[in-house]
């Protein structure tokens, strides 16, 4: 099989979707592997290293995406709407559920669209969206703490306090992975941390494995506007597997918060969970409602490729050689959790939360396979 990996175009996204290692695997089993040039650069990976281990460097985007299979991080970018056709498998991150524009594109080319998001392992958990979860987790809490800095538009807040002074408050919303990993920081530094979360089972194993000044609160609107009230640092970690995020935090509630406190929207992937939340970019990242700081970039863990592009290809790699070596209808077939990751498949919808979220046909996969 042909795989393509082209160069990330999205605002400073660093990553690339595929590592050495991941190229080799898949030359050593007898498949093509075509790298737009320069497309590791920022993660560490020349063209020079991808060419040793046997990656045809190509010269253009084009040249990448004219492959069976194309492999990358991020969702297709207005600029490369082009490139998506019928005979493309497309593995990625798409969140469509997000964004309608890119649904109808996908929808309308004919593209087999296979999200990163949404596939599943036998237990439920998300194998291929974990990593970035813990990646994105993590840089809330380094960025909510940059950011309450005063001369960075915050509060004038250390995160940890010092003897004799109060340690600033850090509210999250959500349990998960996002959380789970935004906790564990947010405790290292000694901040006081709040996690809502609607699952008692869950917030009872977070009591029980975190250690440190934390609270768990469970979800009601109550207690989340009484929470974000008192909130130094607002981080939102809501998911509901392949759609749009639920608007938890309203703008009422965000008019309550104090002045120069800041609010990361991780789920801003999928709409974001808090109602002032807005898309923004690594290159404008920041903006404020209601003297309230808010980050809501759209691929934080891209400023980390490093990190970033090797616990994502640690994750991805195992589906992209099933799919290289089965093809793309007997790995489906043969990896149920795979299957799951089919939102788009010949201009139909296979995911009902994509289709949930604007009111479009639902068609299971399995009927067009």
């Amino acid at each position: 099989m042909i795989i393509g990996v082209p160069k990330e175009i999205k605002d400073n996204e660093y990553r690339v979707g595929m590592t050495l290692g991941g190229v080799k695997m898949l030359v050593d089993a007898g498949h093509e592997v075509r790298i737009e040039t320069g497309a590791g650069e920022e993660s560490g990976f020349s063209d020079a290293e991808y060419r040793r281990m046997g990656a045809t460097i190509v010269p253009t985007a084009a040249d990448a995406w004219a492959a069976e299979l194309v492999v990358k991080v991020k969702e297709p970018q207005p600029s490369e709407y082009g490139y998506l056709r019928p005979d493309l498998v497309l593995f990625t991150y798409l969140h469509l559920a997000a964004d309608e524009q890119l649904t109808h594109v996908m929808l309308e080319s004919g593209v087999t669209g296979i999200a990163y998001e949404t596939v599943e392992l036998p237990n439920r958990t998300l194998p291929l969206l974990t990593p970035m979860s813990e990646v994105a987790g993590r840089m809330a809490v380094q960025v909510g703490a940059h950011y309450l800095e005063r001369m960075n538009g915050g509060r004038g807040k250390l995160l940890g306090g010092v003897p004799g002074v109060r340690a600033s408050d850090v509210v999250i919303i959500g349990g998960g992975v996002v959380g789970t990993n935004a906790a564990m920081i947010a405790l290292g530094m000694g901040a006081n941390v709040v996690i809502i979360d609607v699952n008692l089972d869950r917030l009872r194993y977070l009591s029980e494995v975190l250690r440190g000044n934390l609270t768990t609160l469970a979800s009601n609107p109550y207690t989340i506007a009484e929470a974000v009230r008192r909130a130094d640092l607002l981080i939102g970690a809501v998911l509901i597997k392949g759609a749009k995020a639920p608007k938890l935090v309203t703008r009422e509630m965000v008019s309550q918060m104090k002045p120069g406190s800041v609010i990361v929207d991780v789920a801003i992937d999928q709409g974001g969970c808090i109602e002032t939340a807005r898309p923004t970019t690594h290159s404008h990242p920041t903006y404020f409602v209601d003297n309230v700081l808010h980050y809501c970039v759209t691929n934080m863990p891209g400023a980390v490729p490093r990190t970033s592009t090797y616990a994502l290809g640690n994750a991805t790699l195992p589906y992209v050689v099933k799919l290289a070596n089965l093809g793309f209808k007997e790995a489906i077939r043969s990896d149920p959790g795979l299957g799951l990751g089919v939102n788009v498949y010949c201009g139909h919808i296979t995911y009902p939360a994509v289709a949930e979220a604007f009111g479009l046909p639902y068609t299971p996969l399995d009927k067009l396979l």
